[in-house]
């Protein structure tokens, strides 16, 4: 019995094999451009997702800060003043013993004809004026146990290049004296003039200022300060209340200092320097919008008086050698900042 396959059959196998092949081949040429890009945006993820890690990983920073949130002395913060008409000493809202309470009882019997009536009638006078004043000019909230307080920040954000900035900012660091008023106020004016020397590296700025009675001020203050030092891994340099605290480099061996890590994480762009300041009564900022209004601000700030300086802040970031603070950063952790 003869059990070979017909020519016919032979030729329809082989017609099923052929448009097997082109269909495998077919579907072939369709999937691999699919997983091609399947394959790349995978890549394109984990880089994304391993930069994004670096930039929202806070770099090192540097901390200048001190002050005390009690109340001063009525005679240091508001010195009362005796005027040749006054005759004397007295407190604001009425009382005391000076001139225009005495005459009253010497002059009223003799009517308002006389001499001694007219200098009553001017002691008393005068008296009202001074006291309309002190109310007016806000002389008297020296006398108010819990008085305004204005708590300003001025952030600015320079180009990289600017690195001369972060050797002065550290000189003030590991010199300032941040336990006296006189102290404090002449880091704040070296802080602000540290940054007036460097107008050609401004890119970004933004100018804050909130008020809040005293009994509270400092927590208000403590919550901004926490909010910026938290963006920070590690403060690798501070000086506060005259306790001054560095990191060796050799110490900071971490993760950041993985080459992979430094790559991922890009070029360093740019520089961060915050200034916080706490002052008795109402202190009013300029809107930032360009550079001549920054400028502005920084004298501003830089010219605050001792007397009613309650405590300050410095900060800037990065301020280790070699850390980097890239733009993705600046968007991810400082998103209020305005190009000026």
């Amino acid at each position: 019995m003869y059990l070979g396959f017909s020519p016919n059959f032979r030729a329809k196998a082989q017609l099923r094999k052929s448009i097997t092949h082109l269909m495998n081949k077919k579907l072939q040429t369709l999937i691999k451009p699919i997983l091609k890009t399947a394959f790349l945006c995978f890549l394109m993820l984990t880089v994304a997702f391993v930069h994004a890690d670096g930039a929202l990983a806070a770099r090192s920073g540097g901390r200048i800060g001190g002050g005390s949130f009690r109340m001063p002395s009525t005679r240091t913060y508001t010195p009362r003043t005796n005027t040749p008409n006054s005759g004397g000493y007295y407190p604001p809202y009425g009382g005391g013993f000076g001139f225009p309470f005495l005459l009253p009882f010497w002059g009223f019997g003799g009517g308002f004809g006389g001499l001694l009536s007219v200098l009553v009638f001017l002691a008393i006078a005068n008296f009202l004026v001074q006291t309309f004043r002190r109310v007016t000019s806000g002389e008297g909230e020296s006398y108010n146990e819990n008085p305004s307080v204005s708590i300003t920040q001025l952030q600015v954000g320079l180009l990289a290049q600017a690195r001369d900035l972060q050797t002065e900012l550290n000189h003030i660091a590991e010199t300032a004296d941040t336990n006296t008023p006189q102290g404090r106020t002449e880091i704040l004016q070296e802080a602000s003039l540290a940054l007036l020397r460097h107008p050609e590296y401004w890119v970004y700025a933004n100018a804050t200022t909130e008020q809040a009675k005293l009994n509270s001020a400092e927590s208000q203050f403590n919550r901004l300060s926490l909010a910026e030092r938290s963006k920070f891994q590690e403060e690798t340099l501070s000086n506060v209340n005259n306790q001054l605290k560095s990191v060796l480099a050799q110490e900071r061996l971490t993760s950041s200092d993985n080459p992979t890590t430094l790559i991922n994480s890009g070029p360093g762009e740019y520089i961060i320097v915050t200034l916080l300041a706490a002052t008795l009564g109402k202190f009013n900022f300029p809107t930032i919008n360009n550079a001549d209004d920054l400028r502005q601000a920084l004298k501003q700030i830089g010219s605050m008086s001792g007397e009613q300086l309650l405590a300050i802040e410095i900060l800037w970031t990065p301020q280790a050698s070699g850390d980097t603070l890239t733009s993705d950063d600046l968007l991810a952790e400082y998103p209020n900042l305005k190009l000026v």
